[in-house]
């Protein structure tokens, strides 16, 4: 199960997947899984799968990533979506605490895998998230890069109590963003922060006090709200290298939008992982996001120091 690399530079993205070997709809913990419409599907389905993942891979490494892999494991379909395995800052980790007993299973797997990348040196600190709070990793746990902070969804399958234990954990603010709809159960699949500082988001996924502090943060000419039509195609679902924004699909009139921001636009079909409730983003897991006060070689807080302008509030 040691995870091991597409070959590739050092100074690349370096990004953290699973091959879709077993990856099937066979139980139903959020709405667009469907069993019985998987299982009239066939093995067809699971070799679609196995050629859109192959897809996005391409896509990754075309965009000048490197790609870490672990061993998919039978009787967890979902270790496929990799988002969740741990929020990753600064070359540490959070393992993931999952909600749901079906997910459960794949705890041991991610905490296997980060620790032969902690041997590896990709890694320096693995830390567990206590018992009894549930943070489905970055799937939940988003960093953006232009504001310095970590943006966490809560509500459906991670708990608000977590937010304090990321910013002792990482030493930077976390502003909570309560989650509403259940079509958009995870932070990743109704927002996205740009490097530009752009954020893409689907208004009608959060609640009204989310959406007051997104408008708080984010200014009016940096803010993309998605339409519902875009929202349930999973743009929102999306990979940003550089200036190279990697998804599903879109439609025409977001992919001006990103345009006109200076991104290029690759879209590479994973409808079939969206059958699970999942597309580009919950496919990876990125492992080399850094904070500005590591780069500039400033220590980050100890645990229990309390960080200036806190700004973490609860649902």
């Amino acid at each position: 199960m040691k995870p091991h690399a597409t070959p590739g530079r050092n100074s690349s993205p370096r990004f953290l997947m699973c091959q879709p070997r077993h990856f099937a709809v066979t139980y139903s913990i959020n709405p667009w899984m469907d069993p019985r419409a998987w299982a009239a599907g066939g093995a067809a389905l699971n070799q679609t799968a196995n050629v859109q993942w192959a897809g996005l891979h391409g896509a990754l490494t075309d965009a000048g990533a490197i790609v870490e892999t672990i061993e998919p494991e039978p009787g967890l379909p979902d270790l496929v979506f990799t988002a969740n395995a741990a929020v990753v800052l600064d070359r540490k980790a959070l393992l993931a605490r999952f909600r749901y007993g079906e997910r459960q299973g794949e705890e041991p797997v991610f905490a296997a895998a980060f620790a032969a990348l902690k041997a590896r040196g990709l890694i320096d600190e693995i830390a567990a998230m206590p018992a009894g709070v549930s943070l489905e990793g970055a799937g939940d746990c988003i960093w953006d890069p232009a504001r310095q902070r970590l943006w966490m969804g809560c509500g459906f399958r991670s708990d608000t109590a977590a937010a304090p234990i990321l910013e002792r954990q990482f030493g930077v603010q976390c502003v909570t963003l309560p989650l509403i709809n259940p079509s958009f159960y995870h932070l990743d699949t109704a927002f996205c922060a740009l490097p530009c500082g752009s954020v893409i988001f689907y208004p009608g996924a959060f609640s009204a006090d989310g959406l007051a502090r997104i408008y708080e943060c984010v200014s009016p000419a940096e803010r993309i709200e998605l339409t519902s039509a875009d929202a349930v195609q999973f743009a929102a679902n999306a990979v940003c290298i550089g200036n190279t924004i990697i998804l599903s699909s879109c439609s025409a009139a977001l992919r001006r939008t990103l345009e006109e921001r200076g991104y290029a636009v690759v879209e590479t079909p994973l409808d079939v992982f969206q059958r699970g409730g999942g597309s580009a983003c919950c496919l990876t897991l990125r492992l080399d996001h850094r904070s500005r006060t590591i780069e500039a070689g400033v220590a980050p807080p100890e645990p229990g120091d309390v960080l200036p302008q806190r700004i973490v509030r609860r649902a």
